[in-house]
């Protein structure tokens, strides 16, 4: 930016090759200067947070990340994840914290209330995220649910179905000649399918 320095001087300075000079360097510096305060404001939040402040805030919450496998877009998305996880615990948040950190629709979160279990399907292929799911639900979810982990299966399953028979053959009579534990109630055939 040229003239930052020399156009706040009388114009006779602007013919000094000295002030010249000293007004290129200044500027420069102070738009140095400004880009350093821009990122020091940047590094205030999260998501425009630079390399360095990821790292700061990754050591106070004790996350150790691994540069070469994870993005910082991941990497911020975590520690958002890691500042909002607190109580009170509702499905609908535990929902919504894990489509912010996978994607929605990634992940579907149930509860089976008289049994006290929390059920949690993911479809993940990335283990750095789900280590991170793994983390939420442990941070979220209250001591007396337990959490049970499906994966859900991109691939489809094949049924085949058929008719079958069987001969049951009972095995006891009432007429006191069959004897508790001797024989089965019944006794099952050969399959054989119905064409």
């Amino acid at each position: 930016m040229p003239d930052r320095i020399l156009g706040h001087l009388p114009d006779f300075y602007k013919v000094i090759k000295d002030f010249q000079q000293l007004d290129h360097t200044e500027s420069n510096e102070l738009d140095s200067l400004q880009d350093a305060v821009d990122q020091l404001f940047n590094d205030q939040f999260v998501m425009t947070a630079g390399q360095q402040s990821i790292r700061r805030r990754e050591q106070m919450l004790g996350i150790k990340a691994d540069p070469t496998t994870e993005s910082l877009d991941f990497r911020r998305r975590r520690i958002l994840n890691r500042y909002q996880t607190k109580p009170p615990f509702t499905i609908r948040y535990l929902q919504q914290q894990l489509d912010m950190l996978v994607g929605p629709g990634m992940t579907i979160v149930s509860i089976d209330p008289h049994a006290f279990v929390l059920t949690v399907t993911t479809n993940l292929d990335n283990a750095n995220v789900f280590r991170e799911v793994l983390h939420t639900i442990d941070t979220i979810k209250p001591a007396n649910l337990v959490y049970q982990q499906n994966t859900a299966i991109a691939d489809g399953i094949g049924l085949d179905e058929y008719v079958g028979k069987r001969i049951i053959t009972w095995n006891y009579k009432l007429d006191g000649s069959w004897k508790l534990g001797e024989k089965p109630f019944i006794s099952l055939g050969v399959e054989v399918p119905v064409t």
